[in-house]
């Protein structure tokens, strides 16, 4: 049975270790935590030992990457650390020998990016980058939709994603309001985005033109609406109980409370920062222009701050037009609820029963809604499968569900690319950036 160990205990790697906790315990074993916070590490080892009845696992602090490696020999690690320390862990733990599986986004800029594909070549390590969107029901019917040939030769290709002011809000209050910590959203979000269309595509961006800025959130912004009262955190302060925008953490959001309140006096992170105070420096509304390797073209909008979560997108080809509108349920990372709104659930509902999800219109014929079997679950029923495919191993995969390092390393090119073109106000060649 394999050995794992995992390392960044925040919100986001409750997915994995509650997986070999539970579901996938006969796939291998949870065998040490590393982390800079102690505080956040305790938390998991105590549930995972009262919910799972697991041993207690060994602690090691950030700086005891090594030592933890040369005594627990793990066959992999999991980094679901900040984005920008993800090339530090992955680098270090194919040189000890150890294959790893990364959070997406696999890096945040193309130095370490190119870091990371020349350690995988000399270590000979394998690298798993985890995509759960590409499990979706939904998203694999798109891909098999594309792959048929319905569509012919996609030419054209519209894409727009649209997050929400519970979900969208929340990248604002927490690290990745840095850009430096997540390469901004067009890194740490749209890797996602960006990886399907290439999967979808069977494709790579080549050449990438942006625009963005910060239009909503921060300071400025909201000056110039008018608001006049501000604050740094929601906790303890007046201001923020008046605020929709404020993440307020009860007693009763276990989760939250423990990880981050009970965690921040070790290392003074605060998990509900106001989203319209300075410090801010990543763009809410971001607008792409992508030519594809295969002569494909796509125009991507990424909104922060919409009314309803979801996606739609469009695939113009020789033989007609498939259409993907997609409503989705708003979340709060690092609390149970569904929801952080009053009334959200009601929403995002009744906007799903007003367009089919996935509709085909030949050239000159009727359009036609596309059934898919949909599923349960964390991103479109995408979590579980993905689990199954890192946990118990990849079978017949004709679609190309697995996602390796050149996956992650081209998913992510297209954030870059962009980053650099909203900074240079230039088009980017993504040969420019990384040599493969």
């Amino acid at each position: 049975m394999r050995k794992f160990v995992l390392i960044g205990t925040g919100s986001r790697s409750g997915m994995y270790l509650e997986a070999l906790a539970g579901n996938f315990k006969d796939a291998g074993t949870i065998a040490a935590l590393c982390d800079t916070n102690h505080s956040r590490m305790n938390f998991w080892v105590e549930l995972l030992s009262q919910k799972y009845g697991l041993d207690k696992v060994p602690t090691y602090h950030a700086s005891e990457f090594d030592r933890m490696i040369n005594e627990i020999k793990p066959d992999v690690v999991i980094v679901t650390t900040v984005d920008r320390t993800h090339h530090k862990y992955i680098c270090r733990a194919l040189e000890l020998g150890c294959d790893v599986i990364t959070e997406k986004p696999m890096t945040t800029d193309a130095v370490k990016c190119q870091g990371i594909i020349d350690t995988v070549k000399r270590t000979g390590r394998h690298l798993t980058v985890a995509f759960n969107y590409r499990y979706s029901p939904r998203n694999t019917k798109i891909k098999e939709l594309l792959k048929s040939g319905i569509v012919g030769n996609v030419t054209s290709v519209h894409f727009e994603w649209l997050l929400n002011t519970s979900h969208g809000a929340d990248y604002f209050r927490r690290w990745h309001r840095d850009k430096n910590n997540s390469g901004g959203l067009l890194v740490h979000k749209s890797t996602h985005h960006f990886d399907l269309m290439n999967w979808w595509l069977d494709s790579e961006p080549e050449t990438v033109f942006a625009m963005g800025s910060l239009r909503f959130y921060g300071r400025e912004n909201a000056e110039n609406r008018g608001v006049t009262e501000f604050y740094d955190r929601a906790r303890y302060s007046e201001i923020a109980a008046k605020d929709p925008f404020a993440l307020h953490v009860t007693a009763e959001d276990e989760r939250l409370q423990k990880l981050y309140y009970d965690a921040e006096h070790e290392d003074g992170y605060y998990r509900d920062r106001c989203v319209f105070n300075d410090g801010i420096n990543i763009e809410d509304n971001m607008v792409l222009s992508v030519k594809y390797r295969n002569g494909a073209i796509m125009s991507y909008n990424l909104n922060a701050h919409s009314p309803w979560e979801g996606y739609r997108v469009c695939f113009n080809g020789d033989k007609g037009r498939l259409e993907f509108n997609i409503v989705e349920r708003s979340y709060i990372s690092g609390d149970h609820a569904d929801f952080n709104q009053p009334g959200m659930h009601e929403l995002d509902e009744d906007r799903k029963s007003l367009i089919p999800e996935i509709i085909f219109q030949p050239h000159w014929g009727k359009p036609v809604a596309i059934e898919y079997e949909s599923a349960r679950g964390g991103h479109g029923g995408g979590d579980t499968r993905l689990l199954n495919d890192l946990f118990r191993g990849v079978g017949e995969d004709p679609l190309g569900h697995a996602a390796d390092y050149l996956d992650g390393a081209k998913s992510i090119l297209t954030g870059i690319a962009a980053n650099i073109s909203i900074k240079t106000g230039q088009a980017v060649d993504t040969k420019d950036l990384v040599k493969f």
